[in-house]
């Protein structure tokens, strides 16, 4: 009956806590940070700004919010490093993943424009799902706090992302 028991009843059960224990690291893992509110906050905003510029949509290569095209155009990615004092940029989809149009991160002292973002990521892999995400990411080789949300056009189809992020201090 031991054996019966041990085979129907305690491996499973030790298998179950390896699981929760995993799944519990994981949450640890996305803990809200000191910035976590400000990048929703800002998050929240950005959206909001860019809706009022009207829906989004694809024309090949460019994103655009109503007739404002977004490639190149930096009023609303400078507003955010503004208003939040944090980093801010526009993606647009090309193929499968995504490129920077419009964004105050810099590389080499120079708009990271034309940069894509990390196909790697944990947060092209939230994105594809149709997800947000919200966590510490190596961008062009720091670490952000960062925030990551969908656009999506009238029909539902991700066509860019938002994103919002705070360097974090070595």
């Amino acid at each position: 009956m031991n054996r019966e028991l041990s085979k129907y009843f305690i491996k499973p059960m030790m298998l179950l806590c390896v699981i929760g224990l995993m799944i519990g690291g994981a949450v640890t893992a996305k803990a809200e940070t000191e910035f976590t509110a400000k990048i929703k906050e800002a998050m929240a905003v950005m959206k909001t700004e860019a809706a009022k510029l009207g829906e989004p949509k694809l024309d090949g290569s460019s994103l655009f919010f109503g007739t404002t095209k977004m490639n190149g155009n930096y009023q609303l990615v400078d507003d955010f490093k503004t208003k939040f004092g944090c980093t801010a940029t526009l993606f647009v989809k090309k193929n499968d993943g995504y490129i920077r149009i419009s964004t105050n991160v810099l590389k080499n002292g120079n708009r990271a424009v034309g940069t894509p973002l990390d196909p790697k990521g944990a947060a092209i892999a939230a994105i594809n799902k149709g997800e947000g995400f919200y966590g510490v990411v190596d961008i062009l080789g720091s670490q952000y706090d960062t925030g990551y949300e969908p656009i999506k056009n009238a029909a539902g189809e991700i066509v860019g992302i938002y994103y919002i992020g705070f360097p974090l201090k070595k």
